[in-house]
């Protein structure tokens, strides 16, 4: 059994690892601009609140696109 769990678990390369991290860190910067757009007031964003809303939620949503297509990529 323990065979199969260290055939399973391959470290991965120095290049994945830091794509992994650069990508989890590109959806926390897409989701946190995202929720500052919805609920930061103070964003110097011309909009209506309406708009504001529908521009983040819309940013969420990429994140989390980009988020899961990452992990189906690799």
């Amino acid at each position: 059994m323990d065979n199969y769990n260290s055939n399973d678990s391959q470290k991965k390369s120095l290049k994945e690892r830091f794509l992994l991290v650069i990508g989890i860190l590109f959806f926390l910067l897409y989701l946190a601009f995202g929720l500052a757009v919805i609920f930061w007031k103070g964003l110097p964003l011309a909009m209506p609140d309406g708009y504001r809303m529908a521009f983040g939620i819309i940013i969420i949503i990429y994140a989390f696109l980009r988020f899961i297509r990452f992990f189906q990529k690799s």
